[in-house]
């Protein structure tokens, strides 16, 4: 993810004018205070792109309005090859729907064919602990973890903004830091949910404040902020999380559920009933971000933390917007559904990505529960 000056992302086709009847979504704005919206901007010596949105700013009573809409909003969530790993040899899955007993993990980083430089980063729980992907080239990974109620099995994936260096440090400071204070905040006794999830969103809200207050006192991290999505498993629940437009998907059975909100002007306005389903991919603000990592407005933490139960047959995917920007989430079920191999997922993924023209940055993590 990038940042630049330019319009906000076109789909396939032209860049749609304004919806008559927007402003309905929000409150008549008074003066505009300096709070900004996310962004994709351009790092420097990259290409213009017109697929990124530029920065906005966005009146305070926009901003509430937004907030009390997300938070008073009810109903379901939206629906929408690699070996294995020194000392593991692939894993059976048991019977679906049976007691999950192992996590089978691949993923791949791609820094595309547009852009100079890679600020998505993500992390995967290692005996190293430390988080993966950035860079200027290709990051690929597997493993396979057990689950019991003590592990720490959290998987995250962050898409920076703000240019080459800033993107890339704020998404590397999301994947570094969220692990280290989940773990901090949860025992390998805690079973609660309301627990977990309160230490969830402190650790992110934690991770808001070093990126925030880094991007104040160094001006050449001035915009800088990322996306960020995980998944944390505990023994048969799973907690996922979302700020910004990175996505996570579970596939069961077949179908495909997206289990995070895209917190973009576009999707408030769908929501709101003010633009249709069909002007969403081509809307102006569809992705203009009210709502990141490096934001004011993330002092909480995420808005939502949804636990679930971890059936044996689960498979979840968690990925920037370079894959889900250009690739439909049928396709992106058929893949995941599809193989037995995650790493061989992923790669599948980043090909489509790719050939489906995305000039972002790609990073795709799957994860099979067996």
């Amino acid at each position: 993810m990038n940042d630049h000056d330019g319009p906000a992302r076109p789909g396939a086709g032209e860049v749609r004018p304004p919806v008559p009847g927007e402003d309905r979504a929000v409150s008549p704005p008074p003066p505009l205070d300096k709070g900004r919206i996310g962004s994709r901007a351009q790092g420097p010596g990259q290409p213009a792109d017109p697929e990124k949105a530029g920065e906005v700013a966005i009146p305070s009573t926009w901003r509430n309005a937004l907030s009390k809409f997300w938070r008073g909003l009810a109903g379901p969530p939206q629906a929408g090859g690699g070996s294995a790993p020194a000392g593991h040899s692939p894993t059976e899955a048991g019977p679906p729907g049976s007691a999950p007993r192992m996590l089978r993990v691949g993923v791949v980083s791609t820094v595309g064919n547009y852009r100079e430089h890679n600020e998505d980063n993500f992390y995967l729980p290692t005996l190293a602990g430390k988080a993966l992907g950035g860079g200027t080239g290709h990051r690929d990974a597997s493993l396979e973890v057990l689950l019991d109620g003590g592990s720490q099995n959290i998987f995250v994936v962050a898409d920076g903004m703000g240019g080459q260096l800033a993107g890339e440090k704020a998404s590397q400071m999301a994947v570094d830091i969220i692990p280290k204070e989940v773990a901090r905040r949860v025992g390998p006794g805690e079973s609660d949910d309301r627990q977990v999830e309160r230490a969830i969103r402190d650790a992110v809200a934690a991770a808001n404040q070093e990126i925030l207050g880094l991007s104040v006192v160094q001006t050449e991290f001035n915009n800088m902020g990322t996306t960020v999505v995980l998944t944390f498993f505990r023994g048969d629940r799973v907690y996922v999380a979302g700020i910004g437009d990175s996505r996570v998907y579970r596939v069961r059975d077949g179908q495909i559920e997206q289990l995070t909100k895209d917190h973009s002007l576009a999707q408030a306005l769908l929501e709101a009933g003010t633009i249709t389903a069909e002007e969403l991919p081509n809307h102006k603000f569809n992705h203009v971000l009210y709502l990141y990592l490096g934001s004011k407005d993330a002092r909480g933490g995420p808005e939502e933390i949804r636990a679930d139960e971890v059936r044996a047959g689960d498979r979840f995917l968690l990925a920037s917007d370079g894959l889900t920007g250009v690739v439909h989430d049928a396709q992106l079920a058929e893949v995941v559904a599809s193989s037995d191999d995650p790493q061989l997922a992923a790669r599948s993924l980043m090909k489509m990505a790719l050939d489906n023209l995305s000039k972002d940055n790609v990073t795709c993590l799957v994860i099979h529960v067996v």
